[in-house]
Formats: structure tokens, sequence, C-alpha cells
């Protein structure tokens, strides 16, 4: 029998005793369904788990890799999984987290869309007593509306790409950005990270931001819509993923100059298409931002099914590449 399902007995059981005086008070289970994080240890393993996972689509290269890890990691681990996709609509990843209340599910893993609009259906997640893990991206909810964040530092990674920029343009520069999903958590922290290193230095200046939504497509549209508008005062683009920064590639190059060259490029996630094009001369650095959290996840969910302490943060391991380490580390990149 799954372990989310013995909980309510073993709540009223441990109760019970309690009131006759047969049962001390650290005995009662205190795990995520009855108030977050406690040392209380209920018995199970991955094969006991049943988990849910609503992903927000497949938007780049890094969520199809982000959602290969989540579905084979639970493969190998024998978790059942029930996992939906919302294909980039915020009213279709509400309704897969109302689905999967109404299954029962152990824990619910969620990729925010964007950080707002999700307090009401998480409330009805803890009131089911079914914890929620924040994956890839935040929501703006309060903290105990969930019970881990697993992700990166989006902040951070803005910062990393300003501070490549700057070195790259020697401190002097006209940048498009192609910002990530409007509201999205890694585009507003990648946005603002990049403007606070930006601030110290006053000739390295954005002229233009525009979403490209996370798409090679819509990177690609925005980018040249950019060069029809500046041309040639273009000199750097700051890409808040790899697809779009490619799909920028693709629209220099028709426009008739060198990415890379002409217009300095740096993009984040570090897929392997960002590795092909390093090595082909046309970007000039990726910064990492991991999507193999499969292996993280559960084992964040496990512990929280057994009620055992969890961090509210549980940061991903990143590094930033650049064309001279490109063609070594190709070989043993996984997206």
């Amino acid at each position: 029998m799954k372990i989310s399902r013995l909980l309510p007995f073993l709540a009223i059981f441990a109760i019970v005793l309690a009131v006759q005086g047969c049962a001390p008070e650290s005995a009662l289970p205190i795990g995520p369904q009855f108030g977050a994080n406690s040392d209380f240890k209920f018995v199970g393993t991955y094969e006991d788990l049943i988990v849910g996972y609503a992903q927000l689509g497949a938007e780049s290269e890094w969520r199809a890799a982000n959602t290969i890890s989540i579905k084979e990691t639970a493969e190998h681990l024998g978790v059942e999984l029930r996992f939906l996709d919302a294909q980039q609509k915020q009213e279709n990843q509400i309704e897969a987290v109302r689905k999967l209340i109404i299954q029962r599910v152990d824990v619910i893993g969620i990729s925010p869309i964007v950080e707002t609009g999700w307090e009401e259906v998480f409330l009805e997640a803890k009131a089911a007593g079914i914890p929620i893990i924040l994956v890839d991206r935040r929501a703006a909810i309060p903290e105990d509306l969930y019970v881990s964040y697993l992700g990166s530092d989006f902040l951070e990674e803005g910062r990393n790409a300003a501070r490549i920029m700057v070195k790259l343009v020697q401190g002097t520069a006209k940048i498009v950005e192609l910002a990530g999903t409007i509201g999205s958590a890694p585009a507003n922290d990648r946005y603002t990270g990049f403007r606070e290193i930006l601030k110290e230095y006053p000739e390295v200046q954005i002229i233009a931001s525009q979403s490209g939504d996370f798409t090679r497509a819509r990177g690609k549209e925005v980018m040249a819509a950019f060069l029809q508008k500046y041309g040639g005062e273009i000199t750097a683009v700051y890409a808040h993923n790899d697809d779009m920064g490619l799909g920028a590639i693709q629209a220099i190059e028709e426009y008739g100059l060198k990415p890379g060259e002409d217009i300095k490029i740096v993009s984040v996630d570090a897929a392997r298409g960002a590795f092909e094009a390093m090595i082909a001369g046309k970007l000039n650095a990726t910064v990492e931002c991991n999507p193999l959290l499969g292996p993280q996840f559960f084992e964040l969910a496990l512990k929280v099914v057994n009620g055992q302490f969890v961090p509210k943060w549980v940061p991903s391991m990143e590094s930033i590449f650049f064309p001279e380490n490109a063609i070594e580390v190709l070989p043993t990149r996984k997206y």
C-alpha cells in the first residue's frame, strides 16, 4: 500500500495513544502532510512512491532534456510517475495540478511557467495533504505552500553573463537582449542579475529588450526585428537561453553579419547546440543551467514522504563554458 494512503490511519492511531498517555509527543506524525520538515520518519522506498509532475511544456532543447531526466529517473528507480504536459499554458498547468490532487499522488513536482497566479491551487494541494516541490522555476507564493525549490540561481546566471559580456566587449557595447517568457522566474532574474553588473559599466548599454519566449523561432524573429531597426549599431546579444541565442545566430547570418565576430553573443543553458555553435565560432560563451534534475528531484520526494528534513532551496551544480574548451566538453554533454 502507498505510504500516503497509510498516513491518515497512522495519524489517528498516534493521537489516540497520546490521549491515553501511551505515546510521547515526539511520536506524533509531523511530516509534510502535517506541517513540513520533521525528523519523524515513515518507512518507504522509491517503489512505494506515486509522484505527479506538472511540466510546463517543451519550449527548448533544455526543457526536453529536463523532461527526459525526470522520466528516465522515475523508470530507473521504480517510481510510479504521472506526468502531465501543460503545453506552455498556465491554465493547463493549474488544471494538471488539480488532476494530480484528485488522483491522490504522494508528491507533486512542478516547473511553474510563470511566477504568479499559483496560490489558490497550491492551497488546494496543501488542504489535500500533498506536498509540492518546485523544480527549476520558483513561484511567488508563501513558503508554507511548498516544501522545497530545486534549481538554479537565476540571478547569478544573469550576473555571470554580464561579467563575461563586459570582458568580451572590452567595456563598450550596444546590446540587444532576448528575454525569456514574460513573468517567468528565470527571465525575471536573468534580466535583473545582468543589469546589476552593468551598473558599473556605463559604456555597456542595453539598447533593446524583448521576449523571445525561450524558443529558437521567436529568438530568430525578434533578432531579425532588432537588426532591421538598429542594423550595424548592435555589437552584442544577451540571450536568456541557448535556443534564442541560436535563433539570433541564424538572423545575424541572414542579415549578412558574422555572429561571434561582428556581434558578440552570450547565452544561458550550455546545451549541446551551444557547444556546436561555439566550436563553429558563432557563440562566445554559455552559462550553464543544469536540466538533469531527475535524481535530485526523486531523492527530495522520497525524503518528503518519509517526513525527513529538506532544505527550502537545493541548488544545482553549474559551470561557464567558452569556445576554447567546447570541443573537449561536447562529448560529455547529455543534453
